[in-house]
């Protein structure tokens, strides 16, 4: 891995602590240092710094470890139990929020697999089928408020086929004819469940919420 020394060059006489980076070689120590702790405070807030420090140390100068993990079963084992209970809140909150929504918005209708929608505009066109291709244009949000996608900020409408995309989406747009705009309020089973796309704000097991406009109906 190259980095430029500009950039990995501490300042005169900056110091952290009680040292100096004086050197290319200290400066690269301790942004290694800085990003291993960054990485560590974001997958685990609740780590015990004074023994993430010992256990670094230990490592450093060659000392026995005072726990033996030679698998990795100690630490996966945490990170599944942790993950399987930020996946049961997750459910929750988005259960949660989708009864808000059911109880709250004037003229929500539902589907029998859960689904919520309000008819923004009801269009006059055919409606397509579960192997349609189509025309849309929509904004996707999470259930902060979030916007993580949107064809319209891209200045051009998307096309796909409705066998392509999420369940809740070959589903809802069967619903519309063309011409039409829905707000679907979309469940986490029907939508990306546990397999939240990677870099997207959207997390496992949450609700979407997509405002869609059926443009035509392509084949």
């Amino acid at each position: 891995m190259r980095y430029s020394f500009m950039f990995i060059t501490c300042l005169s006489g900056m110091v952290f602590g009680q040292q100096k980076c004086a050197t290319q070689v200290d400066s690269v120590s301790y942004l290694i240092g800085n990003g291993i702790g960054k990485n560590v405070i974001e997958n685990m807030p609740e780590v015990n710094k004074d023994l993430l420090l010992q256990g670094i140390m230990h490592a450093l100068s060659n000392q026995d470890a005072q726990v033996v993990d030679s698998f990795n079963m100690v630490i996966s084992n945490y990170f599944e139990q942790k993950q399987a209970i930020e996946a049961e809140k997750q459910k929750v909150l988005g259960e949660v929020f989708l009864a808000d929504i059911k109880n709250s918005v004037k003229g929500i209708k539902e589907t029998e697999s859960g689904i919520l929608y309000e008819v923004q505009k009801m269009g006059k066109g055919k409606k397509p089928t579960a192997t349609s291709t189509v025309k849309v244009h929509y904004v996707g949000f999470t259930p902060e408020g979030e916007k993580f996608d949107s064809s319209i900020d891209r200045e051009e409408p998307a096309e796909f086929g409705l066998d392509q995309v999420i369940p809740g989406w070959t589903e809802g747009l069967q619903l519309m004819p063309v011409g039409s705009k829905f707000k679907f309020y979309i469940p986490q089973d029907l939508a990306y469940g546990e397999s939240a796309p990677e870099g997207s704000p959207i997390k496992a097991f949450m609700p979407l919420v997509f405002e869609v406009e059926l443009l035509d109906i392509i084949e």
